[in-house]
């Protein structure tokens, strides 16, 4: 017996006790519960281990093919990367196939055992047999490093002008894995990946050209600017593919080598891209591939969505483009949602590129069937599309589709719909009055899920409408909120926006119609909402008083209400005030001190004449708002914010509070400064308005401001000192402000009428307010009086400056500190990507000080692109104004690959709490 038969021998004996990969397969598969599963894993887990320790290279092919199908299962298998590359140094083709197949699953690039590949790849890359060398190319283009592509870009670059098609093939794109990790290196392949594209005959050769060509044209503009020179052979070969002259082989469908075609169309798009020449050689192919091929099926589809954005993206003639839409159109009406999906995806995108948009706005129709789509998925995307095709000849049609699809959204896209749909009614009304009633039909289905700022606009624009119009929607909004339905009264927008009208316009809404032209039938709704009956003084209170004991009452409409009551002492007869009286008194106990306290100072208004009182309650003026006027306002607000203000933003955009700061601007005194309360106090608000009338205790000086002008007035409780400037604002905060010339009556009126402590008791204590009594009487925190005497401070100055927080993985964050006022700290965080890395998922978690508060807004978007950055807003509280440190948890997504990080940062300006 010879010894090639002896090895043979022994070779088998070695193999009886392995058990085979078909056989480990089985034994899974037979295991009913995951601990089996997991124990037969184990078991064979040890065994191969031990296999390995031995050295046996008879059942090393096995075991490695058995450790892959482990760790395709999700189990560690790292121990065997070794015997994979003992395996692919063998002389085998099997053993050296299946070693390579196990690098490119075990190893990735960051592993430092890669780098003892490098030797067999190149020696592989110049073997003979061709085989060999694909496997080596194959492997290279998947866990290619920086340093290896560097090491074997020679190798590469040679083998690329191999006269063997299936070698060029495997270089090709192993060249493009080259030139993604070192760009440096793409002069050395921008000739011969030229080349490839003479090869016409070869669909792979072509392919793989094409893919690699545009790669190099997106990483390099020279070479885009050279590779335009192909653009008529390209245009020839992709012409020969629609005409069907090429082989059956690469016919899928019907169409041959649809791969092919949207490659080369991509490659064209690139090139056409504004550039004239370029895209005028294109254009009647591209007609030909848009008129030709069959969008029966998916393959056509999909050639026909690339030509679409071809044409979009060139510098293509309009016939073209309204061929583009069209097909686009056509998509739309495709049975298939994800058809449809994909073109209101794509009309969202080309809309803003086209200059005329009668194209597609032919489609209108079909796009307002998509808003009534079933998939929620089609009609986000055809609500999208509905507010970028909205223009002043369609907005009526699409504004009643969208408050149609409002009534079946789902509550969280509600808020976005009523604001982006305000908007649009205030930027293409036909006309005022179909604007107010686009709103209050807002209001009426979504009034719960509203913004504040919707409110806020929606009284501006009443406020800056004609008394006929100021009446009609003062009449349209009590007419809905006396049907007295569950359903409306649980919309806490239109209540609010109802009793703000009510309080200023009560007067207008107990006369006969001014111009009874308004008083028809709503052109958007089914039901008159203008009813011809004029309702009576106790109607509007039987109305305030059910909303007051309603089961959809919340403390701010509470707010709203009472405010509304006492401007009604000013409005109605005086067998009404006696009622309204009553109402605001059972609020004098109530358990949330802020509507205490108003409750006991809109009582005490009681006690003033009737010219006093009627010019405090007066009808505030329009209201109107610069960009000038709301910086200086925000610049010159010592703002503090509470802890519940802190944990819930919304609290702070309030109506009231905003009309205060933003309604008046007459008087103002550059040389005068903003006061600022002392440490002790941490109220919102520097003023009250009623501070200097004694209810029941000793007064305290309270420190009172104009917040339209900078003036300042310490009251003190035997005198009041008066700026000639100051303007005493309406009780609303919405300013009916006082000419100068009544500022010193104003002043001797209230100097003259303090009451004395001994006829006025209260059960409560009064505090000092936390919002201005011109606020709606926010949350705020309410702080007892204190008799320290205040003193002026200038306003603090805005220190800003940036920083870069962190820097990895292609993820950049840097942010701008500055001080809100002297407690908030501001930090503008923004995310940035490097290019070619996408960033989702991200998480930002910061942890401060117990010392101090924290506040961090949603991020303003949730992929970070280089072209595409992410804004944050986060807020820090620092009452004790000792040095921030912030602890931050990240965690994050880059190119698919998920990381996690925690870090600590203290580097802030010592001039943020100074």
């Amino acid at each position: 017996m010879d010894s090639s038969q002896l090895k043979q021998i022994q070779s088998f004996v070695n193999k009886l006790g392995v058990m085979r990969l078909k056989d480990l397969i089985k034994a899974v598969r037979n295991c009913k519960t995951a601990a089996d599963e997991r124990a037969v894993i184990a078991k064979e887990s040890a065994f191969i281990r031990t296999q390995f320790k031995e050295e046996n290279n008879d059942t090393r092919h096995i075991n490695v093919s058995k450790l892959l199908y482990i760790f395709m299962l999700g189990y560690p298998a790292h121990f065997g990367q070794i015997e994979c590359l003992k395996l692919v140094a063998s002389n085998k083709f099997s053993d050296k196939r299946l070693g390579y197949l196990g690098i490119m699953l075990l190893l990735d690039e960051n592993q430092e055992v890669l780098t003892l590949v490098t030797n067999s790849l190149k020696n592989d890359l110049n073997h003979s047999n061709m085989f060999n060398v694909g496997l080596a190319l194959c492997t290279l283009g998947n866990i290619s490093s920086v340093e290896m592509a560097r090491d074997l870009s020679s190798e590469v670059e040679k083998l690329l002008g191999n006269s063997n098609t299936y070698i060029r093939k495997k270089a090709a794109l192993c060249a493009l894995r080259i030139i993604r990790k070192v760009p440096d290196l793409m002069e050395n392949y921008v000739v011969k990946a030229n080349k490839l594209l003479n090869e016409e005959k070869n669909h792979a050769i072509l392919l793989t050209g094409t893919t690699l060509l545009t790669e190099m044209c997106l990483l390099d503009k020279n070479v885009l600017n050279d590779t335009r020179k192909n653009v008529p052979r390209l245009v020839r070969i992709l012409r020969n593919l629609i005409t069907n002259n090429f082989s059956a082989e690469h016919d899928v469908n019907g169409v041959a080598d649809p791969f092919l075609q949207v490659q080369i169309l991509r490659l064209l798009r690139l090139l056409g891209h504004n550039n004239v020449e370029a895209s005028d050689l294109m254009n009647d192919v591209l007609a030909q591939v848009a008129t030709n091929t069959d969008n029966s099926k998916n393959v056509g589809n999909s050639i026909l969505y690339e030509t679409v954005l071809t044409i979009m993206n060139i510098e293509s003639e309009k016939s073209l483009q309204v061929m583009a839409i069209n097909i686009l159109g056509r998509f739309l009406s495709n049975r298939d949602n994800n058809i449809k999906y994909v073109a209101l995806t794509t009309l969202c995108q080309v809309a803003s590129i086209l200059t005329d948009s009668s194209s597609l706005q032919r489609h209108s129709s079909t796009i307002i069937d998509c808003i009534k789509d079933s998939d929620i998925s089609i009609r986000k995307r055809a609500i999208d599309l509905a507010f970028i095709l909205m223009n002043r000849q369609n907005i009526r049609v699409l504004a009643r589709e969208l408050l149609t699809s409002l009534e079946t959204t789902t509550n969280e896209e509600k808020a976005k719909i009523s604001r982006r749909l305000c908007e649009c009614a205030n930027r293409y009304k036909p006309n005022k009055r179909w604007e107010i009633d686009t709103v209050c039909r807002i209001l009426k289905i979504a009034g719960s899920f509203v913004e504040q700022d919707v409110i806020n606009n929606f009284i501006r624009l009443v406020s800056n409408t004609s008394s006929e119009l100021q009446q009609y929607a003062t009449n349209k909004l009590y007419n809905i909120l006396n049907k007295k339905e569950d359903i409306i009264e649980a919309q806490e927008g239109l209540q609010l926006a109802t009793v703000w009208c009510i309080g200023e316009y009560c007067d207008l809404l107990l006369q006969s119609p001014l111009d009874d032209s308004l008083a028809i039938v709503d052109e958007d709704e089914t039901n008159a909402t203008i009813t011809s009956d004029i309702p009576s003084e106790h109607d509007v209170l039987d109305l305030l008083e059910h909303l007051l004991e309603g089961s959809h009452v919340t403390n701010k409409i509470r707010q709203y209400i009472l405010i509304t009551l006492v401007k009604l002492t000013n409005k109605l007869e005086s067998d009404c005030r006696s009622r309204i009286n009553g109402l605001i008194a059972k609020y004098k106990t109530n358990i949330n001190l802020e509507i205490q306290q108003r409750a006991v100072e809109f009582n005490a208004l009681d006690n003033l004449n009737d010219e006093t009182r009627s010019i405090v309650l007066d009808r505030m003026p329009a209201l109107e708002i610069t960009k000038e006027s709301r910086k200086q306002n925000l610049t010159s607000e010592v703002l503090l914010l509470s802890d519940e203000q802190l944990d819930n933003p919304k609290n702070s955009n309030d109506l009231l509070g905003m009309i205060f700061s933003e309604s008046t601007n007459t008087s103002s005194n550059a040389n005068q400064k903003p006061l600022e309360k002392s440490s002790s106090s941490s109220s919102n608000d520097i003023m009250d308005l009623l501070g200097d009338l004694q209810l029941g205790v000793s007064t305290t000086p309270v420190l009172t401001t104009n917040n339209n002008t900078s003036s300042a007035t310490i009251m003190n409780n035997n005198t009041i000192s008066t700026n000639p400037g100051n303007n005493l604002d309406s009780l609303l905060s919405i300013g009916n402000v006082m000419q100068p010339n009544n500022s010193s009556n104003m002043s001797s009126l209230l100097n003259s009428m303090q009451p004395s402590t001994n006829n006025i008791s209260t059960p409560v204590t009064p505090m000092v307010s936390s919002s201005n009594l011109m606020t709606p009487l926010s949350a705020t925190t309410n702080i007892p009086m204190n008799t320290t005497p205040i003193t002026p401070k200038s306003s603090v100055p805005t220190q800003k400056q940036e920083n870069v927080l962190y820097y990895k993985n292609g993820l950049k964050i840097t942010f701008d500190a500055s001080n809100e006022n002297p407690i908030i700290v501001v930090l503008k965080t923004k995310y940035q990507a490097d290019p070619s890395y996408v960033i989702d998922k991200i998480n930002l978690l910061v942890a401060v000080p117990k010392s101090m508060k924290l506040q961090i807004n949603p991020p303003s978007a949730s992929v970070c692109t280089s072209d595409s950055p992410i804004n944050q807003i986060i807020k820090i509280a620092n009452p004790s104004k000792s040095p921030i440190k912030i602890r931050v948890k990240l965690s994050y997504s880059t190119n698919g690959n998920q990381v996690n990080e925690m870090f600590d940062y203290s580097s802030f300006s010592e001039s943020l709490w100074a």
